[in-house]
């Protein structure tokens, strides 16, 4: 991994004792001249600001006395990559005597294991960001409200910047944007992966089939939001609000049963998925990163990917819709309870800097939330990371309540049956969200 330290941080984020934020104390610790003289100084060069990003690493280093006992949690699969990096975060900083604990925790537990006892949870840990509202109302999160080495928030896609934010504030550094979805297709059989209608035609010509699992509110949810429908949390972060069951939300379901009673648009799980394209059925698919590789091995040269399609909702007097989507990504936290606040949030930082997310991409082939990292050729090489990427502006960071579920589920495992014949839409749908809206018991 590259050992260059990056210099990019807010010249107004100065550091007492454990942290000191931008404007804001944190109660660790009296401000210093030093930032006052910075937050006067809004005409600084870039060198002036760099020289004041390392004064604050400086002065933390300064205020740090006997050894910096931190733990760090990351999931299974990413402790040799997370040890290396503690490693060279350690060796940046030769004059501080750092004892670093790694251990492993799934970033899809980590809420659960932090929330059982807070104050005796990682310094730093990773999570996965539909976990954020809980872990802030819980007191679990440190605000990032102080910068070392660059400003997290404009260094990475501003989705990612929202999925880890709650009421307007960072809570929580973005590590990845890859747990999202796209279509991935084989180019000998589809010649337009732009519009859904499109493709059915190919698909239809070849004898072949698309795959979508309309009875996951996960895939659903993409041909609602298409259509300026929206399900999402409510502020009190249990409760969901829904309106699907307004205007054009019947058209949704009709567009979904048409294309179910095509015969060539199929309602697949992903072990479904996987067979199809294994077996030759499947021609295309709305799926992720994590099966990209079987498709990529099954159709060879021929594998490519895109953002979703458009789909044609409304009948004769509707229009072609951009198909949406929900987005995941994984965040680093700092426990505010930490005894080493400020050593935390800037190994938090180096964890999901620049330089480390590309080595995560080289790796471990996991899509970078830094704008420069996914610039990279050799990201912009990987067609299912581009093809993320192109979805990017269409998609919205997953986050809703328990409700959601079952109720989404249900209703699209209705519409994947099809027989619209039988079916009352709108009774269907004021039926669903009065499921995904109820109260929380």
């Amino acid at each position: 991994m590259r050992k260059k330290f990056l210099a990019l941080a807010l010249a107004t984020c100065m550091v007492a004792g454990a942290v000191t934020g931008c404007g804001k104390s944190n109660d660790t610790g009296a401000d210093t001249g030093a930032s006052d003289t910075a937050a006067d100084s809004s005409a600084d060069t870039a060198a002036d600001s760099s020289a004041a990003s390392e004064d604050a690493v400086q002065n933390l280093i300064n205020s740090t006395s006997g050894s910096v006992d931190l733990t760090v949690w990351a999931s299974e699969e990413d402790q040799d990559f997370t040890q290396g990096v503690i490693d060279d975060f350690k060796a940046k900083y030769p004059d501080v005597t750092f004892n670093i604990t790694l251990g492993a925790e799934s970033e899809s537990t980590a809420k659960d294991t932090v929330l059982a006892d807070v104050e005796a949870a990682a310094d730093v840990y990773t999570f996965a960001h539909d976990q954020i509202n809980d872990l802030v109302n819980a007191g679990a999160l440190q605000e990032v409200v102080s910068t070392y080495t660059y400003d997290v928030k404009t260094a990475n896609v501003s989705t990612s910047v929202d999925a880890a934010s709650v009421d307007g504030k960072l809570y929580a550094y973005p590590m990845t944007a890859d747990n999202g979805y796209f279509m991935f297709y084989d180019s000998s059989v589809i010649s337009d992966p732009s519009s859904l209608e499109a493709m059915m035609a190919d698909a239809d010509k070849a004898g072949k089939k698309i795959a979508i699992q309309f009875n996951n509110g996960w895939y659903l949810y993409s041909f609602f939001k298409a259509a300026g429908l929206d399900a999402t949390l409510n502020e009190d972060g249990k409760t969901n609000s829904c309106n699907w069951n307004a205007e054009g939300g019947t058209d949704v379901c009709q567009a979904i049963l048409e294309a179910v009673d095509s015969g060539i648009v199929v309602n697949m799980d992903d072990g479904t998925t996987v067979t199809g394209i294994q077996d030759g059925t499947v021609c295309a698919a709305i799926n992720g990163i994590w099966n990209a590789q079987v498709a990529s091995d099954a159709w060879g040269e021929n594998y490519e990917a895109a953002k979703l399609p458009t789909m044609h909702i409304g009948g004769e007097n509707g229009g072609d819709y951009q198909l949406s989507s929900y987005s995941g990504f994984k965040l680093v936290g700092v426990n505010p309870h930490s005894k080493n606040v400020g050593w935390s949030m800037l190994l938090a930082e180096y964890l999901t800097s620049e330089e480390v997310q590309t080595a995560r991409f080289e790796a471990r082939n996991l899509g970078p939330s830094n704008i420069a990292a996914a610039s990279a050729d050799a990201v912009q090489n990987d067609k299912a990371i581009a093809a993320l990427a192109a979805q990017a502006p269409y998609s919205t960071p997953q986050v809703i309540g328990g409700n959601y579920w079952s109720p989404a589920e249900t209703l699209g495992q209705i519409l994947a049956s099809g027989n619209p014949d039988n079916i009352d839409l709108q009774e269907l749908l004021d039926t669903a969200v009065e499921g995904i809206t109820a109260p929380v018991e």
